[in-house]
C-alpha cells in the first residue's frame, strides 16, 4: 500500500504532478495534513509520519520515505511502464538518479541561500552557488528541450520547482524560461496548481 502525505502549495506538489504525469492516482491513497509555513501559519500534524513533520512523506507498506529526489526515485522504479524515467539499471538512469541528487544537495540549497542573501565561502567551496548551478541547468537545456533530452521526464518537474512559486529568482536566461513555462504549461501541472490553489482558498476561509 502506498500513501502520500501532501499540504497544498508546498515541496509535495511536485509528487502529486508527478503522480498525475504518471497516471497512478488509483495506486495511492493522498492525505492531506497541515505544516508549519514560512508566513507563521500552519502547524505540525500529528497525522503526518515525516520525522520532521514537513511534506512529502510517502509511506509503502509500513517504510517511511521522505525527500522528494527519493520519492521520485521509488515511484519510477515502482511504475516503469509510465514513462517518466529512463530504465533503471541503464546509463542514462544514473544520469537520471544524479538529477536527483544534484537537486536535493545543489539546486535548492543555493537557491535558498542566494534568496536569503546568504554567503559563506564554506558553502560555495562545498556546493558552489545559484549562477553556477543555472550554468549547469543552461548546459543539459542546450541538448534538450527536456532535462535529459528530448523526453520530459520527472527530473523536469522536480528541477523547474523553484522558479514555479519564486518567478522573480528565475534566471534571465530565455532558453531557461522557456523550459519553466513548458513544465507549468502541462496538463498534469495545471491541474494541480489549480486544486491547491482552491484547497488554500478554502483554507484561508476557514
Amino acid at each position: 500500500m502506498l500513501t502520500l502525505f501532501h499540504s497544498p502549495r508546498s515541496r509535495s506538489t511536485a509528487i502529486l504532478t508527478l503522480i498525475e504525469e504518471m497516471g497512478i492516482q488509483d495506486r495511492i491513497d493522498i492525505r492531506e495534513v497541515t505544516i508549519p509555513r514560512m508566513d507563521g501559519s500552519g502547524r505540525r500534524d500529528p497525522a503526518n509520519p515525516h520525522p520532521e513533520g514537513k511534506v512529502p512523506a510517502l509511506v509503502h507498506d509500513g517504510r517511511v520515505i521522505t525527500e522528494r529526489g527519493a520519492i521520485i526515485l521509488h515511484l519510477t522504479s515502482l511504475f516503469p511502464d509510465t514513462g517518466l524515467a529512463p530504465k533503471v539499471g541503464t546509463p542514462d538512469w544514473g544520469v537520471f538518479a544524479m538529477w536527483m541528487a544534484w537537486y536535493q544537495g545543489v539546486l535548492e540549497p543555493t537557491f535558498i541561500m542566494e534568496a536569503a542573501g546568504f554567503s559563506h565561502p564554506w558553502m560555495t567551496a562545498a556546493v558552489r552557488d545559484h549562477k553556477t548551478a543555472v550554468a549547469r541547468l543552461h548546459a543539459a537545456l542546450e541538448k534538450g528541450p527536456w532535462i535529459m533530452g528530448e523526453r520530459f521526464s520527472a527530473a523536469d518537474i522536480l528541477l523547474h520547482g523553484p522558479y514555479v512559486w519564486f518567478p522573480e529568482a528565475a534566471p534571465h536566461d530565455p532558453l531557461i524560461r522557456d523550459w519553466i513555462e513548458r513544465c507549468k504549461a502541462r496538463p498534469a501541472s495545471v491541474k494541480v496548481r489549480e486544486a491547491d490553489g482552491a484547497r488554500m482558498a478554502q483554507l484561508a476561509a476557514a
